[in-house]
């Protein structure tokens, strides 16, 4: 977050208004958040992931390791900085986005914003989710904003996993030189066509989503943005307050001052926890949210767990439920090889193979696995499906007590964490003697 200056004035009650009528017009209800494990539909109107601690956190390991090969920080004109966007720029690139990498200038250094546009959904309508992801000088900022910076990448990769197709269009940002007055997003604004800028139908900001001693800040400027986070936070019993320490001081205020939607998260920066925050939260009363803000300690011991989960979650929650979308797969998506592979007798596996070249991102969370084996005593046949990457999953175990004859079967895998394009196979291997049989066919449905 930026040091402190005079805060942006909040947008009338009037213009309010008429951001809430817009986005009614749009937006899908918030919805109560379900338990991590139900968080899946293929069919009708998608709900978001369960976003990965671990995989968040993982990206933060990665930016501490930049800061520290670059002189300890990552800011604004420093190698650290530019490391840092092609860091981001290249699992995006690597997952279908379309990126953009707008460089600015200013105090005579270069500096870049990266803007990732998912393809598909109304270019009329334009959900934007955004970060900065520059440090201060003195320090690695893995908390500011490390944290908010690798929520909303992991959130982008999740859109791509689950081959999510919103209604409307998907855009997400990493933003330079926030730490030196909101910079980086400022030029976005300003060279924004008026005819783009009023295609946005909301910007939400993630700066500090991991504080030590956290709190729970919403933004209070869009209503439906709003309300979505609130009742987020609701649904797992996390009491949330109005954000108000960082009220004009970061990437949401160019975007509000230009009269588009805003809202976001936090959860602390310099100021102190108040005892009643301190009851309603946990944590400690009369200590800075974060003891570390804008200081050589904010590293990735710098972060609470809990908050930066719970965040991340919310995140993903307010791009799927505010972008209506489904994650249907795309039609037309069937490979298919039908040459037959004989298959030994008690003897060495064999593959089945279909090349996949023309998808976006990476293969779906469920993946339809079509198998045709022609085999007089299936309980002998153990099947595997490879990823192009080598890894395998499991379809069949071999089973004494399963005496019919053939595998006709769709099966069924959560391949979310494979890279769609590449050469799958299917492995066969007869396990054991006096039984014969062949691969008739092999299908994947995306």
């Amino acid at each position: 977050m930026a040091p402190f200056a005079s805060s942006t004035p909040r947008r009338t009650a009037a213009a309010a208004a008429l951001a809430l009528a817009g986005l009614l017009a749009t937006a899908a209800p918030a919805a109560t958040a379900a338990p991590a494990a139900a968080r899946t539909s293929s069919v009708g109107t998608a709900a978001a992931p369960d976003i990965s601690l671990t995989a968040v956190k993982g990206h933060l390991t990665q930016l501490q390791s930049i800061a520290t090969a670059n002189g300890g920080n990552r800011a604004h004109g420093r190698p650290g900085y530019k490391a840092s966007i092609d860091y981001v720029k290249g699992k995006l690139d690597a997952a279908g986005f379309t990126t953009t990498v707008q460089p600015f200038t200013y105090n005579g250094a270069t500096g870049y914003n990266l803007i990732a546009d998912w393809p598909g959904g109304d270019t009329n309508q334009v959900l934007m989710a955004g970060s900065h992801l520059d440090s201060v000088t003195s320090g690695p900022g893995i908390n500011d904003n490390g944290s908010g910076s690798a929520a909303v990448l992991e959130t982008a990769l999740a859109v791509s996993r689950a081959g999510y197709r919103p209604t409307k269009h998907l855009r997400f940002a990493w933003w330079g030189a926030e730490e030196l007055g909101i910079i980086g997003s400022k030029h976005y604004v300003a060279n924004l066509p008026s005819t783009e800028r009023a295609k946005l139908s909301g910007y939400m900001n993630f700066d500090m989503l991991g504080s030590p001693n956290a709190g729970y800040f919403v933004y209070d400027d869009d209503p439906v943005i709003e309300k979505t986070f609130k009742d987020y936070f609701a649904g797992i019993g996390v009491p949330t307050e109005i954000e108000t320490e960082g009220d004009g001081r970061s990437d949401h205020a160019p975007f509000m001052n230009a009269g588009v939607p805003v809202g976001g998260l936090f959860t602390g920066a310099s100021r102190a926890k108040t005892s009643a925050q301190a009851q309603k939260w946990g944590g400690t009363a009369g200590q800075a949210f974060d003891r570390c803000y804008h200081s050589s300690c904010d590293t990735t011991s710098n972060i609470n767990d809990t908050a930066l989960n719970r965040n991340s979650d919310a995140l993903a929650h307010a791009v799927w439920t505010l972008s209506a979308g489904t994650t249907e797969p795309p039609t037309g998506g069937t490979y298919q090889n039908t040459a037959d592979v004989a298959i030994p007798d008690g003897g060495t596996a064999v593959t089945s193979s279909v090349t996949v070249g023309d998808r976006t991102g990476n293969a779906p969370a469920a993946l339809k696995v079509g198998v045709d084996i022609v085999h007089t005593y299936r309980g002998d046949l153990v099947v595997d499906l490879v990823a192009p990457d080598g890894t395998a999953y499991r379809l069949k175990n071999s089973s004494s007590g399963d005496s019919a004859d053939n595998v006709r079967e769709t099966y069924t895998v959560d391949a979310s964490s494979e890279t769609a394009n590449g050469v799958w196979k299917l492995r066969v291997q007869d396990v054991a003697r006096y039984d014969t049989g062949y691969v008739n066919s092999f299908s994947l449905t995306f």
